[in-house]
């Protein structure tokens, strides 16, 4: 199997990756083609799959322009993924060109490619790390200059948590960034759920853990709203992907009552 240019030695190729898998799903070229099979298998399961990547993608873009247009001017990408495009720092710096934005992520492919795209932003950059040993990140970011966290923080936590198990207590590690974090803080969460679609939550998951070896997490409703305890939540609260704050029918990638994906926004207080 040939490793492609962009890929660190070392990474290995016959793993499946939830960020090189979010990747395929969005059309994008940086994955392997075991992440491309677990795409297409999750696809055969559940069609309408791709759909959910757009509207958590969308989600993402609307939630950073929300952040911006509140004031924060640097923002914390926590399991950031392989940025694409409408990426955090294309959605900040479009606002003001001085927004700080500082990627996340545990997949070194991830963080290489990170790199790559922002070689020359002198306001973003990527780092390998670990949300589940917030302490250790939260050393690391410092240690990047590029987070004060003496000012006001965006942080994102889109699309990571529900790759978190119960055992990690993914509530907690929420709590830890928000200590660290000053008052007039934001945080942006997307969480895949099983209160709508059940079955489909379930064959997913199954699928996941049995063939892919990825571990996923569909939480109920109440379970991903606790994950905002201590913060105060903006309208309109914890919604559906697409019902958070929708800018035009394009955000609508997925019918009402049909999201496998709940997402909100909460202020530091």
């Amino acid at each position: 199997m040939e490793r492609p240019s962009w890929a660190p030695e070392g990474v290995d190729m016959r793993q499946v990756s939830p960020a090189r898998m979010y990747d395929a799903l969005l059309g994008g070229s940086h994955n392997f083609e075991i992440d491309r099979e677990a795409a297409e298998m999750g696809k055969r399961l559940v069609p309408d799959l791709p759909r959910l990547a757009l509207s958590n993608r969308a989600f993402l873009r609307r939630a950073v322009r929300f952040l911006a247009d509140s004031g924060i001017r640097q923002f914390l990408d926590i399991g950031s993924g392989i940025p694409t495009a409408g990426n955090v720092h294309e959605a900040a710096q479009a606002i003001d060109p001085a927004c700080r934005v500082l990627y996340a992520d545990i997949d070194p492919v991830a963080v290489e490619h990170a790199r790559v795209i922002l070689h020359g932003n002198d306001n973003a950059a990527a780092i390998e790390a670990d949300l589940r040993k917030p302490d250790e990140l939260l050393a690391r970011v410092r240690d990047t200059g590029m987070i004060d966290f003496d000012q006001p923080v965006g942080l994102l936590l889109v699309a990571v948590l529900h790759l978190l198990s119960d055992d990690d207590r993914p509530a907690e590690m929420v709590a830890a960034m928000r200590a660290a974090v000053p008052i007039g803080s934001y945080v942006a969460i997307s969480h895949l759920t099983s209160a709508l679609r059940p079955e489909d939550a379930g064959k997913l998951g199954t699928n996941a853990a049995d063939v892919s070896r990825v571990g996923i997490q569909f939480r109920s409703r109440e379970g991903i709203r606790t994950m905002f305890d201590g913060w105060e939540l903006v309208e309109p609260g914890v919604v559906e992907l697409p019902a958070w704050r929708p800018e035009s029918e394009r955000d609508l990638h997925e019918a009402p009552g049909r999201s496998l994906g709940l997402a909100g926004v909460g202020l530091k207080v």
